[in-house]
């Protein structure tokens, strides 16, 4: 098994492929990012603080997620990637592990993204669409950017981080389908689709009705993930790996409200798709012919900046630049413009020959570049042009020029000092054979990680047996979970259970809040409503604390006061209620979470009746309760 890794791994390092996946995976893997700090921002006092708003434990919580924000935006634009991949990665292993986020709001993702981060480390993110790759360029402004080529990369870069990350996550939780009646029945998707507490906000009955459609998509997201990390990346079966894995995933965030676990695992179908695709679509996005010609003061390191940042952002290709001291001759079009005026402004010419100058220049690059043209037509609005030409003018007339003749000097290129270049391309090229080694002991040290996990949680944890009593197991189960620790810690590597049997089994009844307005009058807490839907923005980590912690098979009641105090707390303030004296009302409906395909369940789940089971009452922001002893007692 070692040597077929080695010569996979070897023959992957040596292959180039295209960047623009790597770099398209880096953009959108740190719009996730984003999105789940503006989450965590927002519901800041309900996961951090011990009692929202009252009890603030983690003050300093707010300016550490702007902290991670501002990194997080670097590794979207691709700004110092190393740097900021780096700190990413430290921030979610901090906010996972050292916070409430995970014991209590676990996003169900939290861990793929530590995995993630830690293979983007070592991944050329910076390669395609990277303010960093616009940096290396300006390093040397006197290069003109068509002596650059395409950024490549190694195939290795693509195919490891989908093989771990995706295909041991499909392969593990697999496993664990197979101890669960309703996935063994086909109902894998169906059963979560029909419970009020999961389901997005669109209804999907007429879909859910269908039991032969249904066992279908159940029994193939089974073989899916089971033969994944082994076909995945077969060049006649990748293209249908691909696209059974995009509808699967589409379909995880329109019908569940779990959408961040569904779009972190979509994303990384942007690394599967095939090579040629790149090229094809690269081919196709750039036009034949540039709308439009520029030319620039080649000796003018200013003009040079411009010239190769606004190549840099222009992803149509539809605007050429000109050296003017070198191709204004070439142009009958700008017969009538001397060289020395030429060189006082930036001119343009078109399709049609026309001309344009300055500022009016700069709106038909814009224009050109069709996803800018909103900022052309601003520039042309009365008001924003002359101001626009008063500082055209004022930069343009005091610009400085370099005589250097016909070659001008050539800075040295900005350093690469990320860990891909100098592991995977100078450590590589000298030696390919010892990195390839090396790596592939790295990757058989990680599956063993993975095996641990799975092995220990997917057969011997469901076993009848207490292996923590027994003498001769208990220190290989000490060993075991301590593994378990730092691979859940620093890879990503942990049991991925979700939505089993034991989940679901015994989930027959659900809860709400509603309280008591000013007037008397009694409302839904913008939490649960009546179908019993967890509302929007309490999707993701919130939904996992309520449905998966507070609200379960067997109701802990101690844990049950505790979120409940939190969700009064938090949406009490939220909605501006006063708690020195606010009221609410606990209310419980019957569920029904059949292993077997039952018509309508949905609607049936919906259509329960709720009971007011007790109270709870804020008085001088303390809370009480007046709840039954025994809350799953019929």
């Amino acid at each position: 098994m070692y040597q077929f890794v080695y010569h996979k791994i070897f023959h992957l390092l040596l292959q180039q492929v295209p960047a623009t996946g790597i770099g398209l995976f880096r953009v959108l893997y740190g719009l996730v990012t984003l999105q789940e700090i503006f989450f965590l921002y927002y519901f800041n006092h309900l996961i951090f603080d011990p009692v929202p708003f009252i009890d603030v434990e983690f003050p300093g919580i707010p300016l550490f997620l702007c902290l991670w924000g501002m990194v997080a935006c670097c590794v979207t634009v691709g700004y110092r990637y190393q740097f900021a991949i780096i700190g990413n990665y430290v921030f979610w292993i901090i906010f996972v592990n050292f916070t409430p986020m995970q014991r209590d709001f676990d996003g169900g993702f939290d861990t793929f993204m530590v995995g993630t981060g830690f293979f983007l480390l070592f991944m050329p993110g910076d390669r395609a669409f990277s303010i960093d790759s616009l940096r290396y360029k300006l390093s040397s402004p006197f290069i003109h950017y068509s002596h650059y080529s395409s950024a490549t990369v190694s195939a290795l870069a693509y195919h490891t981080p989908v093989f771990v990350c995706l295909g041991w996550f499909y392969l593990d939780s697999d496993v664990h389908k197979l101890f669960a009646e309703h996935w063994r029945n086909g109902l894998g998707s169906w059963l979560p689709a029909t419970q009020p507490y999961y389901v997005s906000a669109l209804d999907t009955t007429p879909l859910l009705n269908i039991e032969v459609l249904q066992k279908t998509v159940g029994y193939t997201i089974m073989i899916f993930q089971l033969t994944f990390v082994f076909f995945f990346a077969h060049r006649r079966l990748r293209v249908v790996y691909f696209l059974v894995g995009i509808w699967l995933h589409l379909g995880i965030i329109i019908t569940l409200n779990i959408y961040p676990f569904g779009i972190g695992m979509l994303i990384f179908y942007i690394l599967i798709v095939p090579f040629r695709w790149w090229r094809a679509i690269a081919k196709w996005f750039k036009t034949e012919k540039p709308a439009l010609t520029v030319f620039y003061d080649q000796q003018c390191p200013l003009c040079n900046r411009t010239v190769l940042t606004l190549n840099h952002f222009d992803l149509f290709r539809c605007i050429d630049f000109k050296g003017a001291q070198e191709h204004a001759d070439l142009y009958p079009g700008l017969a009538s413009v001397d060289m020395n005026t030429l060189l006082t402004d930036l001119y343009a010419l078109d399709e049609h020959n026309k001309i344009y100058c300055g500022v009016e220049t700069y709106r038909q690059i814009l224009l050109k570049m069709r996803y800018l043209s909103p900022f052309g037509i601003l520039l042309g609005l009365p008001g924003f042009r002359q101001w626009a030409e008063q500082k055209y003018r004022s930069i343009a007339d005091s610009r400085q020029r370099i005589n250097c003749g016909i070659e001008c000097p050539v800075d040295p290129p900005l350093q690469d000092k990320t860990l891909y270049h100098q592991i995977f391309e100078q450590f590589a090229r000298q030696k390919p054979k010892a990195l390839s080694r090396k790596l592939a002991k790295i990757v058989t040290a990680l599956l063993v990680l993975q095996l641990n996990s799975t092995i220990h949680y997917g057969f011997f944890y469901r076993l009848p047996i207490d292996f923590e009593k027994l003498a001769i197991s208990q220190p290989i189960s000490q060993a075991s979970n301590a593994l378990l620790m730092v691979s859940s810690t620093f890879f990503g590597i942990t049991p991925h259970a979700l939505y089993l049997h034991d989940h679901f089994v015994g989930y027959d009844r659900i809860l709400a809040i509603t309280y008591i307005d000013p007037n008397e009058t009694e409302r839904w807490l913008p939490f649960v409503n009546e179908q019993g839907r967890l509302l929007a923005p309490n999707w993701g980590r919130v939904h996992s604390m309520w449905a998966n912690i507070a609200v379960t098979p067997t109701i802990n009641n101690m844990r049950l006061r505790k979120f409940v105090m939190k969700v009064t707390a938090f949406w009490g303030q939220k909605i501006g209620l006063n708690l020195e004296n606010a009221v609410f009302k606990i209310k419980m409906k019957k569920i029904d979470a059949p292993t077997h395909w039952m018509p309508d369940q949905l609607h049936k789940n919906f259509a329960s009746e709720w009971v007011t089971i007790g109270t709870v009452h804020w008085s001088g922001k303390e809370i009480s309760y007046d709840l039954p002893a025994d809350i799953n007692s019929p």
